[in-house]
C-alpha cells in the first residue's frame, strides 16, 4: 500500500474518467486514473462517432479514447492500469483498494462506466466467444458471409447491426417492441441496408450449438408462439449494468444501480463524485460523459479548496 495521498483519484478511463483526469492535472492537483481495460470506454465499441464535436468527419472511438489519454497525460495525469475492487471510507479520506494495491485520497471521481448488459438466457455463457458476442466492432470479422442476430433496438444495437452489414451475408435484428428506440439518422441508414431484416415482439429465450452457435430459440411476446432460427452468431446489445457493485452500502444507488449525484456530480459522500455512464440519469453518450467529467473536476477541486482535509 503506497504512502502517498493523492488529491483526486479517478476510477475509470473512459470520456468522464480522461476528461476529469486532465482537468484535475491541468489544474495542478496530484491526480491519478486507475482503469482495468481499454481507454475509452465503450465508445471503443463505436468504429465510427460522427457526433463528438470537434471532428466534423468522424472518428473511430479507439482514435477518440487514445487521443483523450494523451492529451489527460500531457497535462500531467498518473495512469495506472488495475481493476478496482474496494472503497473505503476512512474519516476525511478515501481509500480505493485495487489489484495494483490501496490509494488513499482525498477525493474520489467514480467514472468506471457500464458493462454490456447479458440476456441472461440458456447457452449465452457457454457460447460466449463462440458464437456469441458483444461488441461488433471487436468480432464482425469472424462472421464474413455468415448469418447473425442481433438483439435489441437501441442506437447501439443499430450501430452494430450497420458495423455487421459489411461482413455478414444477413442481419436479422430482434426487438422485444414493434418499433425502434434508435435515433432517426441511423433508423435512415437502415433503408439502404438491404441486408438487414427484422423479426418485432419478439425474445431470444435460449442460445444453442454443441461447439459454436447454431441456432437460437425465439418467442413472440404477444402471441406466445415459439419458434427456432438458425444463425452462425448472436450480437447482444440490450443495454449496460453500471460497474457499482463494489460500492453497493457504501453510495447511494438508484434501484438499478447507478450513482445518485446532485449537478454538481457530487454523492452524498463529501468529497465523493460520479461523472458519465455509471451516473443516475446520464444521457449515456460520450461527450455529456466528457461534460460531466469536467463538471466533476471543477468541484473536486472546490472541495478541496474549501474543505479541511
Amino acid at each position: 500500500m503506497s504512502s502517498e495521498i493523492y488529491e483526486v483519484v479517478i476510477i475509470g478511463g473512459g470520456p468522464a474518467g480522461l476528461t476529469s483526469g486532465m482537468y484535475s492535472a491541468r489544474a495542478g492537483l496530484n491526480s491519478t486514473l486507475i482503469e482495468k481495460g481499454i481507454f475509452g470506454g465503450q465508445i471503443t465499441y463505436a468504429e465510427h462517432v460522427e457526433n463528438f464535436s470537434g471532428f466534423p468527419e468522424g472518428i473511430s472511438g479507439q482514435e477518440l479514447g487514445e487521443k483523450m489519454r494523451e492529451q489527460a497525460m500531457k497535462h500531467g495525469l498518473k495512469i495506472i492500469t488495475g481493476e478496482v475492487t474496494g472503497l473505503e471510507i476512512q474519516g476525511m479520506l478515501k481509500n480505493v483498494k485495487t489489484t495494483e494495491g490501496d490509494f488513499t485520497s482525498k477525493t474520489v471521481i467514480m467514472a468506471g462506466g457500464a458493462v454490456r448488459r447479458k440476456l441472461g438466457v440458456e447457452g449465452e455463457s457457454k457460447l460466449t466467444g463462440r458464437g456469441v458476442s458483444y461488441c461488433a466492432v471487436c468480432d464482425s470479422a469472424f462472421f464474413r458471409d455468415l448469418k447473425v442476430a442481433v438483439v435489441g433496438g437501441g442506437d447501439t444495437a443499430i450501430t452494430e447491426a450497420l458495423h455487421l452489414a459489411k461482413f455478414a451475408s444477413k442481419i436479422t435484428i430482434i426487438h422485444r417492441r414493434d418499433q425502434l428506440r434508435a435515433g432517426h439518422v441511423l433508423r435512415e441508414k437502415l433503408k439502404s441496408e438491404p441486408k438487414i431484416d427484422f423479426i418485432w415482439d419478439s425474445t431470444v429465450t435460449a442460445i444453442e450449438g454443441a461447439v459454436m452457435v447454431e441456432k437460437i430459440k425465439l418467442q413472440n411476446i404477444k402471441t406466445g408462439m415459439t419458434y427456432e432460427m438458425p444463425v452462425d452468431g448472436v450480437f447482444i446489445s440490450v443495454g449496460t449494468i453500471p460497474d457499482t457493485e463494489y460500492v453497493k452500502g457504501i453510495l447511494p444507488l438508484d434501484e438499478s444501480g447507478y450513482i445518485i449525484t446532485n449537478e454538481k456530480m457530487e454523492t452524498s459522500i463529501p468529497g465523493i463524485l460520479a461523472a458519465g455512464d455509471i451516473r443516475h440519469n446520464s444521457a449515456r453518450q460520450a461527450i455529456t460523459a466528457a461534460g460531466d467529467g469536467a463538471t466533476a473536476a471543477v468541484y473536486a477541486q472546490k472541495y478541496l479548496t474549501e474543505s479541511t482535509v
